[in-house]
């Protein structure tokens, strides 16, 4: 007989959602610190081109990571579980990982190049490590449909909690620990920020006896064998194209806030702050209700709602400036914060665990790791295709794309943040297809 699983148990679990501190350390400081502003006190490592080229090296090493350790986590077998073992093991080469992009070989040459595309690498795959595994314990560990649904709502909780703290408090420790180095500053903050990362995922650890809960079993299949069930399956493939295209439209109308603050509303950097506060703060207001709703509703017609209700917005943003007052900004950002609750947060774990865990049933395989596995490379593709694009859009607008693509552009022009709203609108509208094609 199933045991309940308690509600502390859960706690315990969402807590251990800590990498997502390094997440945003590597998505708002590598970058940063490799290609610092004029005024920042450091200097520039290398050319632009050769840090995306690197960051697109790791990017495509972590890819291919995530249905490899999906797999092997599903045929682990130990007293410990088939999941913890990974947290535990890549919890603090993580944090090692993160550490290393600050202390980089410098000279500007092929060795810095190298240096920062083997350790994008390494840290790929030990965020891997511990992501795809930690994300499979909702299926693993989750009895019935309500258990997975809260374990999805406590880990969307920690995932903002722990992604506020890594966007608030860089700026104040830098202050703190740097005494007007900025390096070291950046450098103390990292490692202060990093070894609180690795060491809360322990929570998790000691704290979730995922064998106590568990019904899952060592899967018997081989890797081929696990990629032909899972891709049978049509509810899973029309989730992931959903998936895909509601994160590339969801990642360029993220990117493009700032833009609006700054170009559209006509605001300073401190309003981004703002802006940002705005949007995942009404986000997580919104995560209890989501929850309750779910329940009653089920995933397929909320996210169909969100999904409309994006696409409503996006159309404001392309209005805001015109038709609509720029100073409207910050409502339609809280606004756009309420779908996004259940469709960037909640749904995507919720939905596949309900997914994974029918395919294991109906298999008679339980291969609930290549199922995140395979929803990892699938975010990571829509990263890919999102940072790639956003560029051409911004100094494009609805000019000569070409032009923009091969000559040197004097800036991003209004017309380009315009367009981005379109696109995104787009990009949810396909979502919205894939999502109506999906049954619960």
């Amino acid at each position: 007989m199933d045991r309940k699983l308690p509600v502390s148990i859960q706690l315990f679990y969402g807590i251990g959602v800590s990498y997502a501190i390094v997440d945003q350390i590597f998505a708002q400081w590598v970058l940063y610190y490799y290609l610092p502003p004029e005024n920042s006190g450091i200097r520039p490592l290398m050319a632009p081109i050769f840090i995306s080229l690197a960051l697109v090296i790791s990017r495509f090493v972590d890819m291919v990571a995530d249905p490899v350790v999906g797999y092997i986590s599903d045929k682990v077998d130990t007293r410990w579980g088939r999941r913890i073992p990974f947290i535990a093991a890549g919890s603090i080469p993580l944090g090692l990982a993160t550490i290393a992009f600050f202390y980089p070989i410098k000279g500007g040459g092929m060795g810095t190049f190298f240096y920062l595309s083997g350790v994008g690498a390494i840290f790929f795959v030990f965020y891997t490590i511990v992501g795809a595994p930690y994300n499979a314990l909702i299926p693993e560990i989750g009895n019935t449909p309500e258990e997975r649904l809260n374990l999805s709502t406590w880990q969307s909780v920690f995932r903002l909690l722990y992604t506020a703290v890594a966007m608030i408090l860089p700026g104040i420790l830098i202050k703190l620990l740097g005494g007007g180095d900025t390096e070291k500053g950046i450098r103390g903050m990292v490692i202060l920020l990093s070894t609180i990362s690795a060491l809360v995922a322990y929570v998790t650890v000691f704290f979730v006896p995922e064998k106590k809960y568990s019904h899952g079993q060592r899967s018997k299949v081989n890797l081929k064998e696990s990629l032909n069930i899972v891709f049978h399956d049509k509810s899973f493939i029309y989730y992931l194209l959903g998936l895909l295209f509601f994160f590339i439209g969801f990642n360029i109308l993220r990117a493009s806030m700032n833009y609006y603050v700054e170009d559209i509303m006509g605001m300073g950097k401190g309003a981004i702050t703002v802006a940002s506060a705005v949007l995942f703060g009404t986000s997580a207001l919104f995560f209890y209700p989501t929850n309750k709703l779910s329940k009653r509703f089920g995933y397929r017609k909320l996210m169909l709602l969100a999904l409309t209700a994006l696409m409503l917005l996006s159309g404001g943003l392309y209005q805001l400036g015109k038709g609509i007052p720029k100073e409207a900004g910050f409502y339609l950002f809280a606004l756009i914060g309420m779908p996004i609750s259940g469709a960037a947060f909640i749904f995507p774990p919720a939905m596949l665990s309900e997914i994974s865990t029918k395919i294991s049933e109906k298999s008679g395989h339980k291969i609930e790791g290549m199922c995140f596995g395979i929803q990892g490379f699938f975010l990571k593709m829509a990263f890919l295709i999102s940072i790639a694009i956003l560029p051409i859009i911004l100094v494009a607008g609805g000019g000569d794309i070409l032009t923009a693509i091969l000559s040197s552009p004097e800036g991003v022009e209004k017309s380009g943040v315009y367009t981005t709203a379109l696109f995104s609108g787009g990009s949810f509208m396909m979502s919205f297809l894939f999502y109506y094609l999906y049954r619960d």
